[in-house]
């Protein structure tokens, strides 16, 4: 019996929660801001402004490579 009333308890508090929640998430911010002065211009500008995109690749590369190699590791190690 304990068990059932936790379970209501916690669904009851979820769907509570749910409920005073959504309508905050479906209320509008306002207008967006103004674009920057560089919006619109007859330059061709890259996407993302200029941001270099090779160094990031190459650390999340690096990364999961560390990551792999210790889940590796770990599980031969358990064997």
């Amino acid at each position: 019996m304990k068990k059932i009333m936790f379970r209501f308890a916690t669904m009851l508090f979820l769907m509570t929660g749910l409920f005073f929640v959504t309508p905050a998430f479906s209320q509008s911010g306002g207008d967006p801001p103004p674009p920057p002065g560089s919006h619109g211009s007859l330059e061709n500008e890259p996407p993302g402004g200029g941001t270099p995109v090779g160094s990031g690749l190459v650390l999340l590369l690096a990364m999961g490579a560390a990551w792999g190699g210790k889940k590796y590791y770990d599980h031969r190690k358990s064997e």
